[in-house]
């Protein structure tokens, strides 16, 4: 008829011995949206026409490299930073430890040859020591 003795001293203090995942599930559900909307967002790269090489790839250094990009309308982007060629040099030179960074260039191959030597001397005069000039192998082109 009443209650019996185990059942009126396990009470409220009892431990919870369920999880209620209903939280947890809406939390996930939210941050599976907002990654679904930011995923694409994230790549961001330049549409650069890359020439044709039959040479090696570049190799890895432990220090981050600095891109820089000249596109087909001849905009120079320094990590996709857009700067004018005025200013290339004092915009590299202000980048940390530019000395022991590699710097890649990768110029669209519609960009006249002119254009790619001015952005070459601007890195030059910033003081850069290791130059990379990015292509894409042969191989992948076909």
């Amino acid at each position: 008829m009443g209650a019996s003795v185990a059942d009126t001293s396990a009470g409220p203090r009892s431990p919870l011995a369920e999880i209620n995942v209903t939280p947890l599930v809406d939390v996930m559900l939210v941050m599976l949206i907002i990654f679904m909307i930011t995923a694409p967002m994230m790549h961001q790269g330049l549409n650069v026409d890359l020439p044709p090489s039959e040479s090696g790839a570049v190799e890895d250094t432990p220090e981050e490299p600095v891109t820089v990009s000249v596109d087909k309308e001849g905009r120079i982007h320094v990590d996709e930073a857009v700067v004018p060629i005025a200013d290339l040099v004092r915009h590299l030179q202000l980048l940390p430890d530019l000395v022991k960074r590699t710097v890649h260039i990768e110029a669209d191959k519609a960009v006249p040859y002119g254009d790619v030597v001015r952005v070459l001397d601007g890195i030059k005069q910033a003081g850069v020591e290791k130059l990379a000039i990015i292509t894409v192998p042969e191989e992948r082109r076909r």
